[in-house]
């Protein structure tokens, strides 16, 4: 991934293959483990120019400490419109709501 830069997905798609290639595997058996995090997406309107990142940074700090490593925060600025886009991926789908609902609040979005 360090020679283009795609949204799409289909750069990582093709890595996944030369890697299932290597490894002479297929998917099934490398995902047979794999257990999905139930995710929480909050769209959080924001003002061309609001500070959105510093009035996050100590909520999101928290969450991601109370995550413990059993989870993941994601927060973007969306590139078409005036929306911070708030994701929190956790084991338990109410830390990831409580988690999400906690940092759009910090934004302004709650």
């Amino acid at each position: 991934m360090d020679k283009h830069n795609t949204g799409d997905g289909i750069i990582s798609a093709l890595q996944v293959l030369a890697a299932l290639q290597i490894l002479n595997q297929d998917l099934a058996t490398v995902c047979a483990d794999w257990q999905p995090y139930p995710q929480t997406m909050i769209n959080v309107r924001i003002q061309k120019g609001q500070k959105w990142q510093e009035a996050s940074k100590d909520v999101l700090a928290e969450v991601e400490k109370e995550l413990e490593g059993k989870g993941r925060v994601v927060l973007r600025a969306s590139g078409t419109e005036p929306v911070v886009r708030v994701m929190v991926e956790a084991r338990q789908a109410d830390w990831a709501r409580d988690g999400a609902e906690r940092i759009a609040a910090a934004i302004g979005g709650i």
